[in-house]
């Protein structure tokens, strides 16, 4: 599905890795060895091919994979760790830190395209943070899911946001309590993931789910996902306001006027994004 490199690790490989399939953009975490942890590199990476995607229409869905038993780890400790000795104890270098990678989350939800993480291993704390952020995810029965950062005196604050916002606040509080794993089948019923599936399978499922995304109006998919986020932070009075003015300027589109001819005439839609 996605290109590979023959030595994932080596200092001129890339930390990620993309290739396109059928209007779907394949990304692949490529520092195995480190886990995929979310380093430096690797935010960076993930915010210019997001930056890419955002703005090239011939991309109609997007899917985060791995490399490696790990799907990702979070952010790289010893990197962290190093800024130990600077003046101020690293405070400036963390907090651009989690500038950063939280920017970065923003903007995979701010995404026209939907975004799929499919997940083979472990995500842990900035990395099940990802996988929350995503639109949708498949996990193999291989897959576990954490917030550790109890473990070592460091709360999952900002990954605390992401999961709060998908499962419901007794899960999210005793994951992030207790630190400890949580299976792939109760993720999936806990409201982490959309479904699991046999190991291996977790990219091909992933991008069956893209394929059938990406044959809908893309107009309609991007109106949908921007309403979607916008109207859950609002009460349901303000919700209802928002979403009926989205479904009126919806329905003045060509493509709404297009499929509910296509319906009403029982034929396949022509879609054009418009």
């Amino acid at each position: 599905m996605t290109a590979r490199s023959s030595n994932p690790d080596s200092a001129t490989s890339p930390p990620l890795l993309r290739g396109d399939i059928d209007g779907i953009a394949l990304l692949s975490l490529n520092r195995p060895q480190q886990r995929n942890t979310l380093s430096e590199d690797m935010l960076a990476a993930l915010r210019n091919e997001f930056t890419s995607i955002a703005a090239d229409q011939s991309v109609r869905a997007v899917i985060i994979s791995h490399n490696g038993s790990a799907f990702c780890a979070g952010h790289d400790m010893k990197e962290m760790t190093a800024h130990r000795s600077d003046p101020d104890r690293g405070r400036r270098y963390f907090k651009a830190l989690m500038e950063e990678c939280s920017t970065l989350m923003q903007s995979i939800r701010k995404l026209p395209q939907p975004v799929i993480a499919a997940v083979e291993g472990v995500a842990t704390a900035a990395g099940c943070q990802l996988v929350a952020t995503c639109d949708l995810a498949i996990a193999s029965r291989s897959a576990r899911f954490a917030t550790p950062g109890v473990h070592i005196g460091l709360f999952c604050s900002t990954p605390m946001v992401a999961l709060s916002r998908n499962v419901s606040n007794k899960h999210a509080i005793e994951m992030l309590l207790t630190g400890e794993m949580v299976s792939a089948e109760d993720a999936y019923r806990i409201g982490l993931v959309n479904r699991v599936v046999p190991a291996g399978q977790a990219s091909e499922t992933a991008l069956e789910l893209a394929r059938k995304i990406a044959s809908k109006s893309m107009l309609t998919v991007k109106v949908g996902k921007e309403a979607f986020y916008h109207q859950r932070e609002l009460d349901l009075a303000d919700a209802y306001k928002l979403t009926i003015d989205v479904m009126v300027d919806n329905m003045m589109a060509r493509d709404a006027e297009e499929g509910i001819g296509a319906f009403i005439d029982k034929r396949d839609p022509t879609w054009e994004d418009r």
